[in-house]
């Protein structure tokens, strides 16, 4: 699937889901402007002169970080054809009685109102592209819930709210929204989520691994790329009428216990 020159926004992409979604579109033509607070990383991809990858330091919550952000991407184009919110944080581990206002609050911060403030910026983009694509990176836990991972279940079920919303808000500009729901999906986020869950539940690592990947009729993990992929077709013309939908790439979540 071709993306030649498509423009694309990817917010928290130096690493992770975002990096793997960031090479897949690239490798199929599309430009890619990506935001992230890991300045390591940043300044590795800036210096490869084999890809076109812009990368730029952004603190997604942050309103001031996003427009300075978008305002450097506007000294290049003033239009986009795509945005990737993508950026969350896993939260807390623990039981709802015994978490701390100060988490829930971080928590819900960077995975919903970050997507706003990348959105409302992205909006006047869309529009100069007479239409587009915005893609919300969700999770399976948004539909299931997530014991234990509350202010994570609660982040990602706000996302898919917001998704049909803005579907709904931008249709008549042929601006299309939809989420994505990953699984268990192998990275590193995933591994500091099962070492969290196995030191709470005082078992070994390798048990809440086998427990997770069970969750899916497939029993197998999720790759980051194929997250990419789906982008991929969200953004091309092959899905120009699929707006307001909730897609999971989870091998079929069966269970979230």
């Amino acid at each position: 699937m071709l993306l030649k020159n498509k423009k694309v926004i990817i917010s928290a992409g130096a690493r992770g889901i975002g990096w793997a979604t960031a090479k897949v579109l690239h490798k199929r033509g599309a430009k890619i402007f990506l935001c992230d607070i890991d300045e390591k990383r940043i300044q590795k991809i800036n210096k490869d002169k084999k890809n076109s990858i812009r990368a730029f330091f952004c603190n997604a919550d942050n309103e001031k970080d996003v427009k300075k952000f978008f305002k450097e991407v506007k000294k290049v184009t003033n239009s986009i054809d795509c945005l990737i919110n993508n950026v969350g944080v896993a939260g807390p581990t623990g039981v709802i009685e015994k978490l701390n206002t100060e988490n829930w609050d971080q928590t819900l911060k960077t995975n919903v109102i970050s997507h706003f403030l990348f959105t409302k910026n992205a909006i006047p983009m869309l529009k100069k592209n007479k239409g587009g694509s915005i893609i919300n990176i969700s999770s399976t836990a948004g539909v299931f819930g997530f014991p234990l991972r509350s202010p994570y279940a609660v982040s990602k079920a706000a996302t898919l709210s917001f998704t049909k919303t803005a579907a709904m808000e931008l249709g008549k500009y042929g601006i299309r929204v939809n989420a994505i729901l990953p699984g268990v999906t192998r990275g590193s986020r995933m591994n500091r989520v099962i070492d969290a869950k196995a030191k709470y539940l005082g078992v070994s690592k390798k048990s809440i691994e086998k427990d997770f990947v069970s969750m899916a009729s497939m029993n197998s993990w999720i790759e980051e790329e194929d997250i990419g992929k789906l982008c991929s077709f969200l953004m091309s013309d092959d899905s120009n009428k699929i707006s307001g939908q909730s897609i999971a790439v989870d091998g079929n979540t069966l269970r979230a216990d």
